[in-house]
């Protein structure tokens, strides 16, 4: 028998070719016609055998050995298989496929460090908005990572299959992830310089203004043109790509596929996806930069304020939204062609979406984090305006040094700012200016008798220095003939001076009884029956000598 080419186009109906008239050869291997023409076996030009549920390779080393009568082969081997060697698609895809997963790693260095917070989450601000960008990366990686090891399969089936449909399926999910790659990229730097705008001033952009708005309904848009082209191209019957078999079925059945009215279309919508990240990021310079006149002097500006990295995204993005483009409309570069032009193919295919991961990645690892940018720029305008007023702040370690650890709570910082204004604790400096203030009044009393102390009391007696602005009255001295009173009297002035928040003694009216005895007080009669306890506070020294002693003569203030 003689082996077909694989692209040959005859497709012959079994006849006898062998030692009788139900004898047939494949291989040099006898086989019964009656069992073949019965199981409506064909062999086709392409070197294989099939009925339209089996098919098996024809050739040598891959001829069949036995056919049972009910229409199965022995030691055959099933055209769907890798039985070639890598090709062109599948060494560079190779390549290719290690670059993307090498992406990974810079990906996720960056996703670390610009998805770390250092400051509280605003409403305003998800911090789910600034990562976008780089879980869009790790499904462009991820994607082409997959879609590229299955070329492998590509190059290795003797018939189209499975693998040309993943291929073609991934490589399409990678187009769409590179878009929305730039789109987030730009709609977060737009958003990032609208934080910084704010940030000294909350309420000097609204919500519901007409920016506000248009920044809503500017991601619906994008989202809307992209999920319009994955809907465009994903829900189909893949299955028609598998027919390449030879020239012809892929010229009847892959072709006109590949180059249908849907996927034209999507290329339109993939287009509106590149023009709204255009827009949002002019509405973004238009808002949050500095104006200039004319429109030569805007465009100049407007590139001299947008990073240098949408200077190269955004052409790279528009090449890729090319290369689409001409897949539809011409299939001899189309990667969804099982032999196609792979310089084309890698080159506007697989190129741009990794060059975006690269510029992406290495701005990344030259920016900070937005966050500790936000906190530099905060210090560095609080700076400014100490400077205006003339403050001088101390350094961190000054602090430190002179053991300032700081107030822990709104209580301990207040008291420290009136102690930083006065100098000294409140209660003492009261304390001193009663002190003052009596020692005036004492000098210009005009008393012959001399003066000791004068009872100071609390609050509720109207005449406290310490709770009330008004002077105590003048002291006057014990005009009658008991000594024991007088000293009774000097001592609880003195008392009263030491201890101010002790109870206020009782007065003399009260203190004398009728039936005590002249000279003697009322505490004195109830400490001699009832000893207070050690808990209750006590104007005596708790003691039997106080008690029963005569009273202490008072001559100065050593002697208390």
């Amino acid at each position: 028998m003689t082996i077909f080419d694989a692209h040959d186009l005859i497709v012959r109906d079994l006849a006898a070719n062998g030692d009788n008239a139900t004898d047939y050869v494949i291989g040099n291997v006898h086989f019964n016609l009656t069992t073949l023409n019965h199981w409506n076996y064909t062999i086709f030009g392409n070197g294989t055998i099939s009925n339209g549920s089996w098919c098996f390779l024809t050739f040598e080393p891959y001829v069949p050995q036995l056919l049972y009568p009910n229409g199965t082969f022995i030691n055959g081997t099933w055209c769907y298989t890798p039985v070639k060697h890598i090709g062109v698609r599948g060494g560079v895809g190779v390549a290719f496929a290690c670059l993307f997963g090498l992406s990974l790693v810079p990906t996720l260095i960056n996703l670390a460090k610009h998805g770390k917070l250092y400051l509280p989450a605003e409403k305003r601000f998800y911090p789910i908005g600034r990562r976008w960008q780089w879980y869009w990366a790790i499904l462009v990686a991820v994607a082409a990572m997959i879609g590229l090891f299955t070329g492998i399969d590509v190059d290795r089936y003797y018939i189209a299959s499975l693998p040309i449909v993943l291929n073609s399926f991934f490589w399409f999910l990678l187009q769409m992830g590179a878009m929305a790659l730039v789109w987030e990229s730009v709609r977060h730097w737009g958003s990032w310089m609208e934080r910084q705008y704010i940030d000294p001033n909350p309420f000097v952009l609204q919500q519901t203004d007409r920016r506000g708005m248009f920044e809503l309904w500017l991601p619906i848009v994008f989202y809307m043109w992209l999920w319009l082209n994955f809907f465009l191209i994903v829900p189909r019957n893949w299955g028609n790509l598998e027919l390449q078999r030879d020239p012809d079925q892929s010229a009847m059945f892959a072709e006109p596929t590949a180059t249908d009215s849907r996927f034209k279309a999507a290329t339109f919508c993939l287009l509106a996806c590149w023009l709204t990240t255009l827009v949002s990021l002019w509405h973004s310079i238009r808002h949050y930069e500095e104006r200039s006149r004319g429109l030569f002097n805007r465009v100049i500006g407007g590139l001299g304020y947008m990073p240098f990295r949408f200077v190269l995204m955004l052409p790279i993005a528009l090449g890729l939204v090319a290369y689409q483009g001409l897949a539809a409309w011409d299939f001899s570069v189309s990667p969804l062609k099982q032999d196609t032009n792979f310089v084309a193919m890698y080159v506007g295919g697989y190129v741009p979406a990794l060059l975006l991961i690269i510029i992406l990645n290495v701005s990344g690892f030259m920016r900070p984090n937005e966050d500790k940018a936000l906190i530099q720029q905060r210090r560095e305008r609080g700076a400014a305006i100490d400077a205006e007023m003339g403050i001088a702040r101390k350094p961190a370690w000054w602090r430190r040094v002179n053991g300032d650890r700081g107030a822990s709570n709104m209580r301990d910082l207040i008291m420290r700012n009136v102690r930083e204004v006065g100098g000294r604790n409140t209660n003492d400096q009261n304390v001193d200016a009663v002190v003052d203030r009596r020692a005036r009044e004492a000098d210009t009393t005009a008393s012959p008798a001399p003066i000791e102390m004068n009872e100071m009391r609390r609050a509720n007696s109207g005449t406290s220095s310490i709770r009330t602005a008004r002077a105590p009255p003048p002291y006057t001295p014990y005009t009658g003939k008991s000594e024991a009173r007088r000293t009774e009297v000097a001592m609880q002035a003195a008392a009263g001076f030491l201890f101010p928040n002790a109870a206020p003694p009782p007065s003399f009216s009260e203190s004398v009884t009728t039936d005590e005895p002249r000279g003697r007080t009322s505490s004195q009669a109830r400490a001699s029956n009832v000893r207070p306890g050690t808990s209750e506070r006590s104007n005596s020294t708790q003691s039997s000598q106080s008690l029963n002693g005569q009273p202490q003569q008072v001559r100065s203030m050593l002697d208390i």
